[in-house]
């Protein structure tokens, strides 16, 4: 066998990897071990490319290479590992951001170099879709890290004439790509990066917190997309592969999230959604009567339930309890209580943030039910446990033909025979209207930090 062959070889065991990775990661109970598969995969591709090094063609400044690689183990190890639960959309948003930063300086650096060459129309038309998307991704990725991170406000940031503005961008790109497949010229190359650069900042400015995990799927679908055309501008039949299964498993799940808050695509992106309080605001909560309880009463009725339904929201990623949790369900478990999680797709702040979370904690893979199957089991719950949930659990979603989250599945925890929900305040969710869930006769608030509470929680469970 040839050492061509074998690289050959090596790039399409690679390229299997990912495809399994990604069947794995479809699943929270194989999540893992798509992980470890995908790893693995880019090992081998990794090998590969430098076999090419070694028949003597292939890589040029090797040593800049391998010094650029140690940096980013340098840097990416420690941030993974020592990130918080809290911050992992952050750190999904910003390496996200750099896939496509790099995807975008690889076309750069290749227009440059086939420039005096007169290549194909077709090569010069990927070398440039590869700047426009990938210099998209990297700072959207930049607006949406600064967004979860409150270095600027999470809420939709509007002005008049903004989706004019933003069409005349993207149509501006274009027109930029058109000029340059016509003129050749080199300098509108420098112009397309300033304006898809600023185009990836307007492009998100709009999109408020509680779409952040739709627009987090579409930035990754777009690096994924910039990845492609690099691969088709470098020849590389693995980055090609690599980064369709990216993109095009990036649009899907994109629509799936959007159909789990049940609106369109273009309603998440255009809509400037939760950029003002809405009817039915929080402006009379504290004038409503509500039934609220003590961690010690909600402990006694937990303990004399034959089923809880555990229902995780963004404010248990925030108070950072989840490992408090898996042993509030443990304690119940051991009494004899049979206990499942409800996971809804969009809760949290980015796609299956819910599902890292609990997995972080150790929480067994079969307790995870997700909407469907959560509603459907959900009135044989003698108790449903909301934790730092709120909109995906409101009833105005499927009653309120009014309410802005209208149409959005959600977890019907009002099927439960009692509900507890553990709250800061009377605070609305991130579409900023009351949740009517909370003033239900069946409903005991318990206020306080969640983990505080839950660890009382856990106290009054065993005391009983």
């Amino acid at each position: 066998m040839s050492r061509g062959t074998l690289i050959d070889l090596l790039y399409l065991v690679a390229a299997t990897t990912f495809i399994i990775a990604l069947k794995g990661l479809g699943s929270p109970k194989r999540a893992r071990q798509g992980n470890l598969v995908a790893a693995l995969g880019m090992v081998i591709a990794v090998v590969a490319t430098f076999f090419k090094q070694i028949d003597g063609h292939g890589l040029h400044h090797v040593g800049l290479i391998l010094l650029a690689m140690a940096i980013g183990v340098i840097v990416a190890v420690p941030a993974a590992r020592m990130v918080q639960m809290t911050a992992m959309p952050q750190l999904v948003a910003i390496f996200n951001g750099v896939g496509g930063g790099a995807a975008a300086l690889v076309s750069i650096t290749e227009f440059n170099h086939i420039h005096s060459s007169h290549p194909a129309t077709y090569i010069t038309l990927e070398v440039l879709l590869g700047v426009l998307i990938g210099t998209v991704s990297f700072s959207g990725s930049a607006i949406a890290y600064a967004k979860l991170q409150e270095l600027m406000t999470g809420r939709p940031v509007t002005y008049p004439g903004q989706q004019v503005i933003n069409a005349v961008l993207g149509v501006g790109g274009l027109a930029l790509i058109v000029i340059i497949l016509v003129t050749g010229t080199t300098t509108l190359l420098w112009v397309l990066l300033a304006l898809s650069f600023v185009l990836g900042i307007a492009f998100v400015l709009p999109i408020g917190g509680a779409d952040v995990p739709v627009l987090i799927s579409l930035l990754n679908s777009f690096t994924g997309l910039a990845v492609a055309a690099s691969g088709f501008t470098l020849g590389s039949n693995l980055l090609i592969v690599a980064g369709t299964l990216v993109g095009a498993s990036g649009i899907l799940l994109t629509r799936l999230m959007s159909k789990a808050m049940g609106r369109s695509l273009a309603n998440v992106l255009f809509s400037a959604f939760g950029s003002a309080t809405t009817g039915g605001g929080a402006s009379g909560a504290d004038q409503r009567p509500v039934r609220s309880g003590s961690p010690e009463d909600a402990g006694i009725l937990m303990s004399f339930a034959s089923r809880v339904a555990i229902i995780p929201g963004y404010g248990l990623a925030v108070a950072q309890a989840q490992h408090v949790l898996r042993e509030l369900g443990e304690e119940l478990e051991s009494k004899g209580i049979e206990v499942f999680y409800a996971i809804h797709p969009v809760a949290g702040r980015m796609p299956g943030h819910m599902n890292v979370l609990l997995a972080e904690a150790s929480v067994p893979y079969e307790q995870l039910k997700e909407l469907d199957e959560a509603n459907s089991e959900m009135q044989t719950a003698d108790v449903a446990l909301v934790v730092g949930a709120n909109d995906t659990v409101n009833p105005a979603a499927s009653d309120d033909k009014t309410s802005p989250i209208y149409g959005m599945p959600i977890i019907h925890a009002d099927l439960a025979e009692n509900v507890i929900f553990l709250k800061r305040s009377m605070r609305p969710g991130f579409a900023g209207i009351e949740n009517e869930l909370l003033y239900n006769p069946k409903t005991t608030l318990v206020f306080g930090d969640a983990k505080d509470t839950l660890t009382k929680l856990v106290a009054a469970v065993k005391a009983n």
